[in-house]
């Protein structure tokens, strides 16, 4: 019985594995993006994109329709609103859906905490309590995964954002206008980094469709959350307001971007002695235990062992 549950168990895994990976976008090859660009590409393929496309609509549906269920409005959901758009999720469904899959995810864990009870030949009640733990489990996972994906989003926008300024410094001070030098930066920095650049991109659609740019400016800040782009956005908006020089503004802040990325760096230096006590410690000082003590051991053992007879 407990060979059969297991083996149940990891074919079950396997194949979400398998459905979960069906689900994602493929990876582009250069060869067949080449193919795509020439217009040469196979019919397979564009069908396998199609039934993947579909796949993965149908997926989300089923998400955002188990999300509606606690997606109420007395329920307050401001922050995770946030959060999501951070993370870069911004259609009207994506909080359903993320509720959904937090659901989804709790359901499966549960399902899996009870089998693993009963697997392990303990009472019903304790497959019931691991349950509980599998689904309390899946309901805090995807909020992790969404931090991790904020967190990776957010050092990316500002790794990019010291070299972004000082572009900007120097459009502006070529005799560029503010919103030409920001479409310009978009413009040449888009191989270097997209997250910043699509970001700066969509702000200048924003004025060019009537927004105020100071509001387009804190609404760029809003949605990526860096704090760096919000000092940026608050600097910008103040210099307009008060008519001082955009370029000696933007030059004093680039150089200070520069020294706070420099005091990133230093500070990432100076953890890595610190992270490298851990691994030292448990992977590496034990086997240097073993290779540099083992031989005066088992001396030892020989040398008191003959004693004793």
């Amino acid at each position: 019985m407990v060979y059969l549950i297991a083996a149940g168990v990891a074919l079950s895994v396997g194949l979400m594995v398998v459905a979960v990976a069906s689900l994602l976008p493929a990876q582009g090859r250069p060869s067949r993006s080449r193919l795509v660009e020439l217009g040469l590409d196979d019919t397979f393929s564009r069908d396998a994109a199609a039934r993947r496309s579909r796949a993965r609509n149908r997926t989300k549906e089923l998400l955002a329709y188990l999300g509606q269920k606690i997606d109420t409005p007395k329920r307050q959901w401001g922050p995770v609103r946030t959060r999501l758009i951070h993370a870069g999720y911004r259609e009207p469904s994506a909080l359903p859906i993320f509720l959904g899959g937090r659901i989804l995810a709790a359901g499966v864990l549960y399902f899996y905490g009870v089998l693993i009870g009963i697997a392990l030949g303990v009472g019903g009640g304790m497959a019931i309590f691991l349950g509980l733990w599998g689904a309390a489990a899946g309901w805090v996972i995807p909020n992790f995964l969404l931090s991790a994906r904020i967190a990776k989003r957010q050092k990316a926008i500002q790794k990019l954002l010291p070299d972004a300024v000082d572009l900007l410094v120097i459009c502006v001070e070529a005799g560029l206008a503010l919103n030409q030098a920001f479409q310009r930066v978009a413009v040449e920095m888009r191989h270097a980094g997209e997250l910043l650049t699509t970001e700066i991109s969509q702000m200048n659609l924003e004025i060019r469709a009537g927004t105020p740019r100071d509001q387009a400016l804190m609404g760029l800040a809003d949605r990526t959350g860096v704090p760096d782009l919000r000092s940026l956005a608050v600097m910008l908006v103040q210099t307009e307001r008060f008519g001082t020089s955009i370029a000696d503004s933007l030059r004093i802040h680039a150089d200070t971007m520069r020294t706070k990325r420099q005091q990133r760096a230093e500070e990432a230096a100076a953890k890595t002695t610190i992270k490298m006590v851990f691994p030292l410690a448990i992977c590496i000082f034990p086997a240097l235990f073993v290779v540099i003590l083992a031989p005066a051991l088992i001396q030892i053992i020989e040398g008191l062992s003959g004693i004793g007879r």
